[in-house]
């Protein structure tokens, strides 16, 4: 099963208005194991970023300045999430900026060509119910570390949301065997003869027995005499 991880930055907070994606992270993890095979861009937003918005995730026009179009990088950020499960954190939100980016370029809908789209700030809200569940909460509440995140950026917050997803669905590598799995009928186990074997009878010490005394003493107190050895010895 492959899965990706899914963060944006952008300008601001409304597409429509706009705003437009000037950083994606994508991380990727197969059969629940991160491969390292990654994604990363900044973009040029053709427009200046809210005042706002740079003080969480630090990213100045003048650094933008130079980065890739989005139509530039379209066609390889298509094929890497094609048929993957995208998970994000809030997903409406960066799933909202990404639609309207692939509408400028003329391609359709980001639910085409993905498999399935993932909201790991749902499942929070089922699992804490009445708790903050913003990426930095889960973080503290999984143990996850985070110091590195002084700002907000796609691709580390993308690795962050990978770890917390781990642990938050961490039941679901249970090693017990379906009851509707039949065993393998052509596995042979082999007997093993016990009486070969020759066990080691080790017998308490003086002190070791004194102590033992002592803690069966303060079990018959507390039960009231009602012990079962001592009935069992008279």
């Amino acid at each position: 099963m492959r899965q990706v991880f899914f963060d944006t930055e952008t300008t601001g907070l409304s597409p429509e208005s706009g705003d437009r994606i000037i950083e994606i992270g994508c991380v990727e993890m197969v059969n629940r194991r991160l491969t390292g095979n990654n994604l990363h861009f900044y973009l040029n937003p053709q427009r200046s970023s809210h005042e706002d918005a740079v003080k969480i995730h630090g990213l100045t026009d003048e650094f933008l300045a130079d980065k890739p179009l989005f139509a530039a990088v379209v066609d390889e950020l298509m094929e890497y999430l094609s048929g993957a499960e995208v998970i994000a954190h809030n997903a409406s939100f960066d799933v909202g900026f990404f639609n309207e980016e692939l509408r400028r370029v003329g391609r359709p809908k980001f639910p085409t060509f993905v498999q399935k789209i993932s909201d790991t700030l749902v499942m929070a809200r089922e699992m804490f119910p009445g708790k903050s569940n913003s990426l930095d909460a889960l973080c503290k509440r999984l143990e996850v570390d985070n110091s590195n995140r002084t700002l907000h950026g796609a691709l580390l917050d993308a690795g962050l949301l990978a770890e917390v997803y781990i642990r938050m669905t961490r039941g679901q590598d249970s090693l017990v065997i379906d009851a509707n799995e039949s065993l393998r009928s052509d596995v042979v186990i082999a007997a093993v003869d016990f009486s070969q074997f020759e066990l080691p009878v080790i017998a308490a010490n003086d002190e070791e027995a004194a102590a033992h005394n002592v803690v069966l003493a303060e079990l018959d107190k507390a039960s009231g005499g009602k012990t079962t050895w001592r009935s069992l010895s008279a």
